[in-house]
């Protein structure tokens, strides 16, 4: 089995793909923009073939009043502890909340995990 991308909606799409690319070395495809139904997305491809879409539509800013149980992070795997420290310094000097790390887990993980401009749990790790 191969996942073949994972999505997330987000509030604002552009400020999302600025941050995808620059730190995690995204490429988004052209947006797709659905007007009728007030849509759009783009889909960015990283190193090793990994997909994440990004989708926006009309409303999605709007308060969630339901309780909902589902992903908790995305893990991306840097290649080496190094490389984690180095991303994780430079995502907390331009701004972005470090929620803990870098460290080793119970698990042995080395991570460190930071929210991105929304809030989302990035887990960086080897």
């Amino acid at each position: 089995m191969k996942i073949e991308h994972v999505a997330i909606w987000v509030k604002d799409l552009e400020a999302m793909r600025k941050f995808y690319e620059t730190y995690f070395n995204g490429k988004a495809n052209e947006k797709y923009h659905n007007k009728v139904k007030e849509f759009e997305s783009y889909f960015l491809t990283f190193d090793g073939g990994a997909r994440l879409e990004i989708m926006r539509k009309a409303g999605i800013d709007q308060p969630d009043r339901d309780d909902r149980i589902g992903w908790a992070h995305i893990a991306v795997s840097l290649g080496s502890r190094e490389a984690v420290d180095e991303l994780t310094e430079r995502l907390q000097h331009d701004g972005y909340r470090l929620v803990n790390g870098p460290r080793v887990t119970g698990d042995g993980y080395y991570e460190s995990v930071i929210e991105d401009p929304e809030g989302n749990l990035l887990e960086l790790t080897v």
